[in-house]
């Protein structure tokens, strides 16, 4: 059955990348980055319009390509790596609203660097959202090391502990409190939590975790690298 609450995509893009020049076009598997959060987003029974925003029109050529909408470029002053991601979503629902009389239930932004999010993920997390009648849901992984074992070198060179977690740092990881950290993959949240409070956090936040394999963060030229060697062995590369 349709659902009958709406959910828009947005996928941020901007043209600038420090750490690889067109990072959100670069080739990856035999396609451009972006185009797997795009099909992600598109193959997500809960997403009714998928929207990337965007500085650069030649980003703009290769969504639209891909079957993304790119109605709009995005300001330049949305446009720097300073720019809070909250605010590039707001500028995409509030451009809806002005141009289009729309304003979707729920909004969930879709970076394009975690290509190895899938379109069950997108889903799971709008559910936990909706079945919660939550104000937003934050993508999380677990910690790799957990952050009681964390240390820190002074200025004079010495180790030091960098919390002072007590009786926890002397217990083996199993019997630890279990840990997660942000991936970056999804951030969904109602409209409305959203535009009131410029923000994905609070009260009624929940986290949707995602294993280790599927939160990949393509930040370096070495997870660009790792996200090709994976998406190539998983068949995602063109015939």
């Amino acid at each position: 059955m349709k659902h009958t609450q709406t959910c828009v995509a947005v996928i941020p893009a901007r043209g600038g990348s420090k750490g690889i020049p067109r990072k959100n076009i670069a080739p990856v598997a035999g396609r451009p980055l972006i185009a797997y959060t795009i099909e992600a987003a598109r193959r997500a029974r809960s997403v009714d319009r998928v929207l990337v925003s965007t500085d650069a029109p030649e980003i703009a050529a290769v969504a639209e390509r891909e079957g993304a909408e790119a109605p709009f470029l995005r300001p330049d002053a949305l446009a720097g790596d300073a720019v809070p991601g909250v605010d590039v979503v707001l500028h995409a629902v509030t451009w809806l609203a002005e141009q289009q009389g729309t304003e979707p239930q729920d909004v969930v932004c879709l970076q394009p660097t975690s290509p190895l999010r899938t379109a069950e993920d997108v889903d799971a997390a709008i559910d936990l959202l909706r079945a919660n009648d939550g104000d937003a849901v934050v993508s999380v992984t677990p910690m790799e090391g957990h952050p009681y074992w964390a240390k820190k070198v002074l200025a004079d060179g010495r180790l030091a502990d960098f919390l002072d977690a007590g009786r926890w740092q002397r217990l083996p990881r199993q019997q630890l409190p279990p840990a997660y950290v942000l991936n970056g993959a999804i951030y969904a949240a109602r409209r409305a939590f959203l535009v009131a409070n410029r923000s994905y956090y609070g009260d009624r936040t929940y986290a949707y975790v995602m294993p280790p394999e599927r939160s990949l963060d393509v930040d370096t030229p070495w997870d660009l690298y790792l996200a090709g060697l994976i998406l190539a062995d998983k068949g995602q590369a063109p015939e």
